[in-house]
């Protein structure tokens, strides 16, 4: 630049060259914002260092090969904003007023790095996204939504995707399903946290949660000032004893299919559970996460059909469709939904008015019927080629939990043990799997006998044959 010589700040303005030049190249209407916003990045991101003396604005202007005039407002409007500090006579410096750190766009997706094998539960597999399908109903929702229905929904959600979800949930999950007490939410974590604040509200502080269970409901409810509760299970379900000693008036379920157990509430737990509920004048909280996947018979109806108005029932399309569309519904009893619907509000104003229209439509059209049909077949194959290397790798392993779902517990032989070093050897060969005391929300340390918690939907046949063989390679190479 022409006052590189003898400027001191002149590397600083040559390094930030390259970002102020596009705008002698910007459209003469742009060209005095293009400036500006270069400068403003400039200083943003340390090019031009506070205390930087900037070229004259003749000079600057000769450079860059704009008029005087753009350059000069262009510092006026950055030096009143803050970014640049002026004197009579004294030039133009880079102000001291900006400690805005470099930008960066960090991923915190969960996900397990550098894994040569992943059997972690609670991912489906994302290739079966029906794209096409998905994209038919986006054209078609786009060509015929009227212009009233992009504004502020209903916070429940649009009357004719409560209505296509009240159907849907009926007929598939046995639920009693009013669509004036269904919510639209961002998945059951929303479900969740809603139900918390609701509770908490209430007085009520403290709720308990299946143990071993799901590790979000403890969080979620934490978050909502209500403290998680762990209460264990026997071989029907959630344990009444210590569920009627705990004192607790509201507990959270997965009757359908435990996580991660596997094993379904039997009717006579269910019966109990729901007297327990009425005698403390309490809530059922049923996490319906994966009720869809039944392959030995038809699904396990949902509790919230035997009494809707002590259980309040979740689900979403996580596991069917895709976990980033952040779409569930909530059921929610008549003595709740009021508090619900008005706390729904205040969160978020209601759930993406077109996100609820493509999807009822692909209700409508019978698009989610076959995706979970799809699906199906899918994790059923899935399901057996993983109990078949099971038994070929690790024989005499006891495998549970096969009847629905997307995971399997896998109860390996006691020579594999303890579980402790079998979850070292495993993790240093680079295969990520959990064992069922790491579900626990009590305290909780590994024993004797090796119990997996293997999802396998999210796998291919021929991944999770050579994933269970790299789990057999690390335990006779320890």
């Amino acid at each position: 630049m022409t006052s590189s010589g003898t400027n001191p700040g002149a590397n600083a303005v040559s390094a930030a060259w390259e970002v102020l030049l596009p705008a002698a190249s910007a459209a003469p209407r742009a060209r005095g914002r293009t400036l500006q916003a270069a400068l403003r990045e400039a200083v943003r991101s340390g090019r031009l260092a506070q205390g930087t003396r900037l070229p004259s604005s003749r000079d600057l202007a000769a450079d860059l090969g704009v008029s005087r005039g753009l350059v000069t407002e262009a510092y006026e409007q950055l030096t009143a904003e803050g970014y640049l500090r002026s004197g009579r006579g004294a030039g133009t410096w880079v102000g001291g007023a900006v400690r805005a750190a470099p930008p960066r766009a960090r991923d915190l997706a969960p996900r397990s790095p550098g894994a040569r094998a992943d059997f972690v539960a609670g991912t489906p597999d994302l290739s079966l996204f029906p794209r096409a399908a998905w994209s038919a109903a986006q054209r078609g929702v786009l060509a015929e939504l009227p212009h009233h229905e992009l504004g502020y929904p209903d916070p429940r959600g649009l009357p004719r995707l409560r209505t296509a979800l009240a159907a849907l949930l009926a007929r598939r999950r046995g639920v009693v399903a009013d669509p004036d007490r269904l919510v639209v939410v961002s998945g059951v974590a929303q479900a969740t946290a809603l139900l918390g604040l609701v509770l908490h509200a209430r007085g009520i502080d403290a709720v308990g949660v299946e143990d071993p269970g799901s590790p979000q409901h403890s969080a979620l409810y934490a978050a909502s000032g209500v403290t998680a509760v762990p209460l264990p299970l026997d071989e029907e379900g959630l344990a009444l004893g210590p569920l009627e000693a705990s004192g607790v008036r509201s507990v959270v379920t997965t009757p359908a299919h435990q996580f991660p157990t596997g094993i379904a509430y039997s009717a006579r737990r269910r019966t109990r559970l729901l007297d327990w509920a009425r005698s403390v004048d309490g809530f059922v909280l049923e996490d319906d996460y994966d009720g869809d996947f039944r392959y030995d018979r038809a699904p396990v109806g949902a509790l919230q059909g035997l009494d809707p108005e002590r259980v309040a029932y979740t689900g979403s399309v996580s596991k069917s469709l895709a976990p980033g569309l952040r779409l569930g519904w909530l059921l929610v009893p008549e003595a709740l939904a009021d508090e619900v619907v008005e706390r729904k509000r205040t969160l978020d104003l209601g759930h993406p008015a077109l996100d609820q229209a493509l999807f009822a439509r692909f209700v409508d059209r019978g698009d989610y019927d076959r995706q979970l049909r799809r699906c199906q077949r899918a994790y059923r194959d899935r399901r057996d080629a993983l109990v078949a290397a099971l038994g070929e790798h690790f024989p005499g392993t006891r495998v549970t939990g096969i009847a629905a779902g997307l995971h399997v517990i896998a109860a390996l032989p006691g020579r594999y043990g303890p579980e402790a070093g079998f979850a070292e050897r495993v993790s240093a060969a680079g295969v990520a799997v959990r064992t069922l005391p790491e579900y626990s929300h009590a305290d909780s340390t590994a024993g004797p006998e090796v119990r997996l918690v293997l999802g396998y939907a999210h796998l291919s046949p021929a991944r999770l044959r050579e994933g269970v063989r790299l789990l057999a390679e690390a335990v006779r190479a320890g």
